[in-house]
């Protein structure tokens, strides 16, 4: 079998890995899914790892609506890693919500965040994160941090839930 250039380019484009992580939020979804929807839970969730500078447009909302948001990335807040549009759709069905950044970029061109809270039998809320990452080479690297993320940014969650969204600490 014979692979020309065109080939390995096509192939490395399709590339794809997926990291899903899930915690329980020990309080109602209503509540946690009123804090979802807020850009500064964005910002405390990612600090310090992750910065977002607004672009387009170049404030963040209180919160989030469904539309397009530009940001520059800065990773620990030294390195910039690119431009990226957060594509935001949220849906809420009978006790159940989800919240969908079907976003991409300069580095990373498939970043498919889903955030679904679910309801516990106890009235708390099971919390997931998944994402489809594509950055061609890069994807493998950006899954890893990814999964290191992830489960960062649950640790903030559970810490916040627990100070009753005490957002004090940046």
């Amino acid at each position: 079998m014979r692979f020309d250039y065109w080939d390995i380019n096509r192939l490395v484009r399709r590339l794809a890995m997926q990291v899903k992580i899930s915690t329980l939020l020990r309080c109602a979804p209503e509540r946690i899914w009123q804090e979802v929807q807020t850009t500064k839970l964005l910002r405390y969730i990612a600090h310090p790892l992750v910065l977002f500078e607004p672009i387009t447009p170049n404030t963040f909302p209180e919160k989030w609506n469904d539309e397009r948001y530009c940001v520059r990335m800065w990773l620990f807040r030294w390195f910039p890693f690119g431009k990226q549009w957060i594509v935001i759709r949220r849906t809420e069905m009978q006790g159940e919500y989800e919240l969908l950044d079907d976003g991409h970029g300069d580095m990373i061109t498939r970043w498919r965040h889903l955030i679904t809270l679910r309801p516990t039998a106890e009235g708390f809320t099971q919390y997931t994160d998944t994402v489809d990452i594509g950055a061609g080479l890069l994807t493998f690297g950006v899954w890893l941090f990814a999964n290191f993320f992830f489960r960062y940014r649950q640790s903030r969650w559970r810490r916040l839930v627990a100070r009753n969204f005490n957002y004090g600490e940046s």
